[in-house]
């Protein structure tokens, strides 16, 4: 039997579980997942094998309007994604208006790749909305497969493979079967944190941090790492850090932790807050903290 292999990239509106997907996909937490907009900036990779097939899902960031330089990188990911995909899996769910993003609604329908649209958080809706909005989809975009689905209760995520499975052209695998993502370590630490940042912080202080992994040692015991977060003002820095240190010492905690879980090993972590007012509009800020390709 030929061996089947390709490229399913993951696009839709921020909010809609994308990540969530994703990570129930993969069987492994590579996206971080936050209940606020904008939590995906990179496109990030996970990469699952059967014996005669590879699927390389690609988790990218959510559509929107670009209103600063970083996120006119995130936009231009997305519009790379419905581009250079084997099989689009395109994310809505029951929550959202469903003519939400005509212009991108409009693409889908452009593209000559298989469509795979995933109607997802069927677990808060009703079987007659959901029956509703399959009905809409199928006329929205007639050559795509819709599959309801709950990425959080992981219900319809074999439906999701199977058809996926079914559309992948053959072609030998892209990766090592033995690897899992195309992100290093360094990375997932830094993004660890930044899930923590998201949590812990309101209003803008969350779209202002960058989280830099400084220093990744690994040890016979533990890792030893060093981060750097840079915020835009000096305001959000104090607010950072907290009062007596209270605030950073628990995204610092709750980081390590989950570190442990994902790397299973010990690790000890050290963290600084430093300003840096441009780095979401310089160019060469955002090409040396990797989001600009």
């Amino acid at each position: 039997m030929a061996h089947r292999s390709g490229f399913v990239n993951i696009v839709g509106n921020p909010n809609v579980g994308k990540s969530t997907l994703m990570n129930a996909l993969v069987g492994e937490k590579l996206s971080i997942v936050t209940a606020k907009a904008q939590t995906t900036r990179h496109r990030i990779m996970g990469i699952i094998n059967g014996e005669d097939w590879q699927i390389v899902f690609s988790d990218t960031p959510g559509i929107l309007k670009p209103v600063y330089r970083l996120q006119e990188d995130m936009v231009n990911k997305v519009d790379m994604a419905m581009g250079d995909a084997d099989i689009l899996l395109y994310v809505t769910d029951t929550v959202e208006k469903a003519d939400k993003n005509g212009e991108y609604v409009r693409k889908l329908n452009e593209l000559t790749c298989p469509i795979v649209l995933v109607i997802n958080k069927i677990d808060i809706s009703d079987q007659e909305k959901v029956k509703a909005l399959v009905e809409y989809w199928s006329k929205q975009v007639p050559s795509a497969t819709i599959i309801p689905a709950s990425a959080k209760e992981k219900f319809g995520i074999q439906n999701i493979l199977e058809a996926v499975v079914e559309r992948l052209p053959v072609a030998p695998p892209w990766y090592d079967k033995e690897t899992f993502t195309d992100k290093n370590l360094r990375f997932f630490a830094s993004e660890i944190i930044r899930e923590k940042i998201l949590l812990y912080y309101r209003e803008e202080i969350p779209y202002s941090c960058h989280v830099e992994i400084e220093s990744f040692k690994e040890g016979e015991e533990r890792y030893e790492i060093g981060a750097i977060i840079y915020v835009m003002r000096e305001t959000q820095k104090g607010i950072v850090i907290g009062k007596g240190g209270t605030a950073l010492k628990r995204v610092g905690t709750q980081a390590r932790k989950e570190m442990e879980d994902f790397f299973q090993k010990k690790v000890f972590l050290q963290l600084l807050v430093k300003v840096d007012p441009d780095w979401r509009e310089n160019r060469k800020e955002l090409r040396k903290f990797g989001y600009e390709e």
